[in-house]
């Protein structure tokens, strides 16, 4: 997509396995604090590709190249039987993050929508070590102010291998 299209976020399916995987391979060698699992990312990913208790938007062209993607999953809390919209990653391919066109803003007004269409509340945040406050003033400008934080002790994100 040239910076001057207008972008429109869409479904992903089936189709779009492998670059939604090589999106959470890098995203998650960017903001990870644990070793990645290939099998444990396609098990999130591969239900939320066929609608089932999730779904997955992506920045990209159908059987093109993916810029960026949003894994939303459908769950409930640990103390709770409620379900709600749970945002597992929004990720932006480092080549398009000084694009114009707002990539990672558009996903998260996408997760706005899907919250609101379903009507069940959506739990996003930043976890991450890396430009931190850019990211969480990025999210209170779409979400409102923040309800918490994260702390790590004895890892820092972004610092382990990409995958075991």
């Amino acid at each position: 997509m040239s910076d001057q299209e207008d972008l429109k976020i869409r479904l992903a399916t089936v189709p779009d396995l492998d670059e939604i995987m090589k999106l959470a391979i890098a995203a998650s060698g960017e903001n990870s604090f644990l070793k990645a699992s290939p099998a444990r990312l396609a098990a999130e990913i591969w239900p939320a590709l066929n609608l089932d208790h999730g779904l997955c938007g992506v920045i990209g062209k159908e059987n093109g190249s993916i810029e960026g993607a949003v894994l939303l999953r459908i769950g409930t809390m640990w103390y709770s039987d409620s379900i709600v919209l749970e945002e597992r990653a929004i990720f932006i391919d480092p080549v398009h993050r000084s694009a114009k066109g707002g990539r990672a803003r558009k996903l998260c007004e996408f997760s706005k929508k899907v919250s609101d269409t379903l009507g069940i509340p959506l739990l996003i945040g930043v976890l991450s070590n890396a430009r931190t406050q850019g990211k969480i003033k990025m999210y209170e400008r779409q979400f409102g102010p923040q309800a918490g934080a994260f702390f790590l002790y004895g890892a820092a994100t972004g610092t382990t291998p990409q995958t075991h």
